[in-house]
């Protein structure tokens, strides 16, 4: 990873560096800190942490919390410590397989674990050109094992935070079902009436709450994409450009 850019976040409260070519995050990373019900004074891990978009979002929203973000490719760590430091923002970088983590992160229980694993099963479909973008967003180590590895560091009561594909939604509840429960999905719709394309899932530790599949949000007004400007609904553009939390239905 060589040329580097800084891209505006939450509307330019936050300039980061991420890669000028290969895997950059986006409005992905955004909606996942905004989903997260974090609160002052707690701790949050994020496991693939890349640039550390989603946890310095998350920190500029909620002051106040102990964040800790694990990357296993060392140029995206790097990104994450220099974005950190330049943002003031308290994210501590650590570099690791998320399999096989380091002690001083095994020995903590966390109250917030947030992930943005990749999208794509390294066996269907073509690798990106860009190594980067390829670990990435290509899964070289299975989804099974990001959220196993999140729910063990965990304290009781804790909560896991999640996004990711809505096709990956039955192997997802398919490995939380033993390890957490109160499990929730917003399912995440491009436009109304179409089938949405993410979702947002959490689940709490040691809770045997019911399963809640909630109606889609929408995240664009409008039938087609404007030729000048954005669509965003109103919530959406609040989260992006404002960074307000996402409501959850009570």
């Amino acid at each position: 990873m060589t040329a580097l850019r800084q891209d505006g976040f939450l509307g330019g409260r936050l300039h980061l560096w991420q890669p000028a070519a290969g895997y950059r995050a986006g409005i992905d990373a955004v909606l996942l800190a905004a989903a997260t019900p974090a609160e002052a004074g707690q701790s949050v891990l994020e496991l693939g942490c890349g640039a550390g978009v989603a946890s310095l979002c998350l920190a500029a929203r909620v002051p106040g919390l102990a964040l800790t973000g694990v990357e296993l490719q060392p140029a995206y760590a790097a990104l994450a410590r220099r974005n950190a430091a330049e943002t003031g923002l308290p994210l501590e970088v650590v570099e690791a397989d998320l399999t096989a983590l380091p002690a001083e992160v095994k020995a903590q229980s966390y109250d917030h674990a947030i992930l943005n694993p990749p999208y794509f099963r390294r066996d269907r479909g073509s690798a990106a050109p860009d190594p980067g973008r390829e670990r990435a967003m290509g899964e070289a180590t299975p989804l099974a094992d990001w959220l196993a590895a999140a729910a063990r560091r965990l304290r009781p009561g804790g909560r896991l935070t999640a996004i990711q594909r809505a096709e990956r939604l039955p192997e997802m509840l398919a490995t939380l079902s033993p390890l957490l429960g109160s499990v929730e999905v917003l399912p995440l719709s491009p436009r109304d009436g179409r089938a949405a394309k993410l979702i947002l899932l959490r689940a709490r530790k040691g809770r045997q709450g019911p399963f809640r599949l909630h109606a889609p949000r929408t995240l664009h007004e409008g039938v087609a994409h404007p030729k000048d400007g954005d669509s965003y609904t109103p919530e959406v553009a609040a989260i992006l450009r404002d960074g307000a939390a996402l409501s959850w239905p009570g």
